[in-house]
């Protein structure tokens, strides 16, 4: 079923989210449905406060593009990216390099909106299964990318936080209307 995604304003946005301490049926069926509206919504990543679920839960899918990164580790192999998408998972950590890079980001809760975000070029995931198993994942690119994103999502951060002060202001005025847009101005 293809959910509701919540708008830039919404609460839920901000808040962090409670760890996820049972899988059962109904996360099982949550999963299922955010693959389904990420995909509708054409996006690589959706996270559960995205679908107004205070859970740390997060989907994510960068198939469409294998040259996205320049490498991937699971669980300390070499693996292709085909192997673990769509990868989903719940209360993530997660470690940075000390390398950054800019890149171009939206968010399918901020409609209209993108920008350049500053990041850690390559990451270090754990990110535990829903079938108790844990992937340790290694990897840069747009994976990485995407990663940092979505667990940002479930720390109540967004992208737009990220920005450089100067594209902050330049952004300001156009939040300003998102909020009026979605109800929350």
């Amino acid at each position: 079923m293809i959910l509701d995604i919540v708008q830039y304003g919404h609460p839920v946005l901000r808040q962090k989210c409670r760890n996820v301490t049972e899988v059962d049926d109904q996360i099982v069926q949550l999963v299922a449905d955010m693959l389904e509206t990420m995909v509708d919504a054409n996006g690589v990543g959706l996270a559960a406060p995205q679908v107004g679920v205070d859970l740390r839960l997060a989907v994510i899918d960068v198939s469409h593009d294998p040259e996205c990164i320049s490498f991937l580790k699971v669980n300390g192999e070499d693996a292709d990216l085909e192997s673990i998408m769509p990868l989903v998972f719940i209360n993530p950590e997660l470690a940075y390099s000390e390398e950054k890079e800019s890149g171009t980001e939206g968010c399918l809760s901020i409609r209209g909106i993108r920008a350049e975000v500053r990041r850690p070029a390559a990451v270090r995931a754990t990110l535990p299964q829903l079938d108790g198993s844990v992937l340790e994942i290694e990897t840069d690119g747009l994976l990485a990318r995407a990663l940092q994103h979505e667990i940002d999502h479930l720390n109540g951060v967004l992208f737009v936080d990220r920005l450089a002060p100067v594209a902050k202001v330049s952004m300001k005025n156009r939040l300003k209307r998102l909020l009026g847009q979605n109800g929350q101005g």
